[in-house]
């Protein structure tokens, strides 16, 4: 089999769902940025953008795992504002998966801190990642935040009451997404001012070996044995 097939199985057979395009941008930068190659063309897990509601479901992440080749398979949702009913969705909609049933003592009430792998005895790997840390409200850009540099806090802390009184004043954005105007206000004011998120990690505006952010760096490199 030439390289090229052999990167084009790899890619097959270690999936990764999240919610979103920034999702999909920002993880490869920070896999690279802690020591997982990520070429283009043979990257070392394909990652696939959903809305969450289209894969909590246990039709669909059934599907998933019988695809044809799938050795591991990750799901990385948001926990929102309620991380509590969030897990239960989503433990709810594993334990009606066949191949999952037989792990569900694998499956406990609460997220564990560090995220969810499950060893089936297929031998696939299966695991979730609730964005930001597995217990508290938020998204990805949440977990974004927790790798701002220390010496950045006092700015950080400046951004967040900026946005405060911006909402007092008018400001549009809705409740739910006030992490989101958090990060992008203090983005603006970094050097160069405005950048992506995930240029923000490869510039290292952000601090991608931050201590914070190596919980859910090992729980990826745990999943996909990188």
């Amino acid at each position: 089999m030439a390289n090229n097939d052999k990167s084009k199985v790899l890619i097959a057979n270690k999936r990764l769902i999240v919610e979103g395009e920034q999702d999909k941008r920002v993880i490869p930068e920070l896999m690279e940025a802690n020591g997982v190659p990520w070429p283009r063309g043979q990257e070392p897990v394909n990652i696939q953008a959903y809305g969450s509601d289209e894969f909590i479901d246990n039709n669909k992440i059934s599907t998933r795992l019988k695809e044809r080749g799938l050795t591991h398979l990750g799901l990385i949702i948001d926990a929102d504002n309620n991380p509590e009913n969030r897990w239960q969705s989503i433990r709810n909609a594993c334990l009606k998966v066949e191949n999952l049933k037989e792990s569900m003592h694998n499956f406990p009430e609460i997220m564990p801190e560090t995220g969810l792998i499950i060893n089936m005895i297929n031998n696939q790997k299966f695991g979730i990642w609730m964005m930001p840390d597995n217990q508290n409200r938020g998204m990805l850009e949440t977990f974004l935040s927790y790798m701002i540099k220390d010496e950045s806090e006092p700015l950080w802390q400046y951004a967040q009451e900026v946005v405060t009184e911006a909402k007092t004043k008018g400001a549009k954005f809705i409740d739910e997404h006030i992490d989101k105007a958090h990060i992008y206000s203090w983005l603006a004011w970094q050097n160069p001012p405005g950048r992506q998120l995930h240029n923000a990690i490869q510039e290292k505006i952000l601090d991608p070996q931050h201590p914070k952010a190596q919980v859910f760096v090992k729980w990826f490199k745990d999943l996909y044995d990188l």
